[in-house]
């Protein structure tokens, strides 16, 4: 069984070159060996927050990222950034979005969201065919939808299978800011998801909007969004992993103006239609 992503994605087994090197991780390809890791300090986040590098951690910029995302077989990207502890067994993309400050007094339906997501599986799944992308359906949650006030995170795990009847899971943090979200997308193996997962909540409270851009700080005239926190559920996307092999979702919501470095994540916006329609209905 594969427990490495980078043994998963590239058939080696992989550590953070010059780092420390191990008999369980060999030294790293060059070209992931040659990127600019920060291994201390405070990485810069799109110039709207930071996040604190833990020991045994380590922080890329956009540019970097990207290159490291198309070594893993995504598409190149300008807007994300990643830590990741130096074993590489996880990392986590962050991706900001400036649609405006999201009200989080919505009540969260988790059965409703549901509901939503898994009809918009058939309709997402012949976009993933045309894409030459294996079906993907919804099964459930793996740890349902929560608001936390104090930390304003938004946070789910969602339980997927294939078409095989593999299961997977993808686990998506959001943090509200004052002018727009940011998005943290766990990268695991299935198999150490719990651990990652905690490990990953941990890097979090590292994690600062900067001054002027808390969810706190907001002032009447800032623009406000027109979504809420069921929304940004239904649009979210995070990452999936196989035996096969793993492979990243990051990042999406809103097509026009959200990012995707992996089209999958079409499956969920027949969901977001929906659920727009019974707010519409019902105003």
């Amino acid at each position: 069984m594969i427990k490495n992503i980078a043994a998963a994605l590239l058939g080696l087994s992989l550590s953070l070159g010059a780092w420390s090197k191990t008999e369980s991780a060999p030294e790293l390809p060059a070209e992931i060996k040659a990127l600019h890791w920060q291994e201390s300090g405070k990485g810069e986040i799109a110039g709207k927050a930071s996040v604190q590098i833990p020991s045994g951690y380590a922080f890329l910029g956009q540019a970097d990222t990207s290159k490291l995302l198309q070594a893993f077989g995504n598409p190149p990207s300008s807007d994300h950034f990643l830590i990741a502890p130096k074993s590489l067994d996880w990392f986590a993309v962050f991706s900001y979005d400036d649609t405006g400050y999201v009200k989080d007094d919505e009540k969260i339906d988790a059965d409703d969201l549901l509901k939503s997501m898994k009809s918009g599986d058939k309709a997402g799944n012949e976009e993933r065919k045309k894409l030459g992308l294996a079906a993907l359906y919804t099964d459930g949650w793996q740890v349902a939808p929560h608001y936390d006030t104090a930390t304003k995170r938004l946070e789910w795990g969602l339980r997927l299978r294939d078409e095989s009847g593999e299961k997977n899971v993808n686990y998506t943090s959001r943090i509200l800011g004052r002018g727009g979200v940011m998005t943290a997308t766990l990268v695991s193996d299935t198999e150490t998801l719990s651990q990652n997962t905690a490990a990953f909540q941990k890097v979090l409270t590292g994690f600062d909007y900067n001054s002027g851009q808390t969810y706190t700080e907001f002032k009447n005239g800032d623009k406000v969004a027109a979504i809420g926190l069921g929304a940004l559920v239904l649009g979210g996307a995070a990452a999936v992993a196989t035996k096969k092999g793993l492979w990243g979702i990051i990042g999406g919501f809103l097509a026009a103006t959200w990012k995707f470095l992996i089209a999958g994540a079409v499956a969920l916006f027949a969901g977001v239609g929906k659920l727009f329609g019974r707010k519409k209905s019902a105003e």
